[in-house]
C-alpha cells in the first residue's frame, strides 16, 4: 500500500497566530488570557454571518414543515458538534427522531476516537448522503471548507435536488461555489495553528445552536421565550413542564398542575386552556388549526 501524499491547506486556521507566538513561553494565566481573548473573536464572526444564516433558517423551516429533513455532514470535532445539536432537539423540543440527521465520517465509532483517512474519502460521504430527497436540507461543517467526505455529500445532496449549505471557518472555502448558501465564520487563525476545536468549533457550535433554535421557534415549539414541546421523559423534566405553565400564565402550581393533568400532561393544551379559559379539547383544536403554535392558537381562540 502505497502510503498518502500530504495535502497542503491554505485556510485561515491552518496559518500561525501572531498573538499567539509565545504561548509555550509565558506563565498558566498568561496562556489562558490568550486563549480567553481569542474566544472572543467566534461571537462577531457568526454575527457577520446573521443574513446567510436568515435565509437557512427560513428554507429549513419551509422545508420541514413540509415533511422534509434536515441533513448535517461533518467530520471529526464538525461532525460531533452535528451529532450533539441533532440529538438534544428531541428532548428539548420534542421534535421526532429522524427530523434532523446528523451524519458523522466514520459513524458511532468515530465519536469517541479517530476513524483514519474517512474523511478523505468523497465517496462516503456521498453514500452517507444516499437518503437526502429533493424536498430536504444538508447542511456540511467543514472548518477549513474543503474536506472531502463533506464535499462528497452536499455534491450528492444537491444532484438529489436538497437545499445545501456549508459552515466554514474559511471565507474563501473551495466547497463555496457549490452550494446555495456559505456560512464562512471568519475566526482567524487558531491560538494553536490548525486546531480547529477552539475557534472554528466554538463558531460552528454558535451556527448549529443558532440555525436549530431559530428553525424550533419558526415551528412553534416555542411560546415567548419558553420551550412547550420540551418532552417530560424524567422526573426534572416533568418539572420543568409545571414551571414553564407556572410561568406562562402567572398561575399558581395546584391549578397549573391541574391544567396538566386535565390535559393528559399535554403541556400546550393546558397553556392555551388556561391563557384562553378553554376546555382541553377546544385548546387541542385551536392548536391543530394554527400548526400547533401556541400565539395562533391563542389568536383563533381571542
Amino acid at each position: 500500500m502505497h502510503p498518502q501524499l500530504p495535502v497542503r491547506i491554505d485556510a485561515p486556521t491552518e496559518r500561525r497566530n501572531p498573538r499567539t507566538r509565545d504561548i509555550d513561553d509565558v506563565p498558566t494565566l498568561e496562556v489562558l488570557r490568550l486563549l480567553n481573548a481569542e474566544d472572543r473573536i467566534p461571537a462577531e464572526a457568526v454575527a457577520a454571518v446573521l443574513p446567510d444564516m436568515a435565509r437557512l433558517v427560513d428554507e429549513t423551516a419551509r422545508r420541514i414543515r413540509a415533511g422534509g429533513r434536515l441533513h448535517y455532514f461533518g467530520a471529526g470535532t464538525s461532525g460531533r458538534l452535528a451529532v450533539m445539536d441533532a440529538a438534544e432537539l428531541i428532548p428539548t423540543y420534542g421534535l421526532p427522531p429522524g427530523v434532523v440527521v446528523a451524519h458523522h465520517a466514520g459513524g458511532l465509532r468515530a465519536l469517541v476516537e479517530p476513524v483514519e483517512g474517512v474523511e478523505d474519502q468523497e465517496s462516503v460521504g456521498a453514500a452517507d448522503a444516499a437518503e437526502v430527497g429533493p424536498g430536504d436540507v444538508a447542511v456540511g461543517i467543514a472548518a477549513s471548507g474543503r474536506t472531502p467526505y463533506v464535499g462528497g455529500a452536499l455534491r450528492a445532496a444537491r444532484a438529489a435536488g436538497a437545499f445545501t449549505a456549508l459552515v466554514s471557518a474559511n471565507p474563501g472555502a473551495e466547497l463555496a461555489d457549490q452550494v446555495d448558501v456559505h456560512l464562512g465564520v471568519d475566526t482567524g487563525p487558531e491560538a494553536i495553528a490548525g486546531s480547529t476545536r477552539l475557534k472554528a468549533a466554538t463558531a460552528h457550535k454558535m451556527v448549529l445552536n443558532n440555525l436549530s433554535t431559530a428553525v424550533m421557534v419558526a415551528q412553534g415549539r416555542t411560546y415567548s421565550n419558553l420551550m412547550v414541546d420540551v418532552a417530560a421523559t424524567n422526573g426534572k423534566l416533568r418539572g420543568r413542564v409545571l414551571n414553564i405553565v407556572v410561568e406562562a400564565t402567572g398561575l399558581d402550581e395546584d391549578r397549573c398542575g391541574a391544567a396538566l393533568a386535565a390535559s393528559g400532561g399535554e403541556l400546550k393544551t393546558a397553556l392555551v386552556g388556561l391563557l384562553a379559559d378553554c376546555s382541553p379539547q377546544q385548546a387541542r383544536e385551536a392548536l391543530e388549526a394554527g400548526g400547533g403554535s401556541v400565539r395562533a392558537a391563542l389568536r383563533t381562540l381571542a
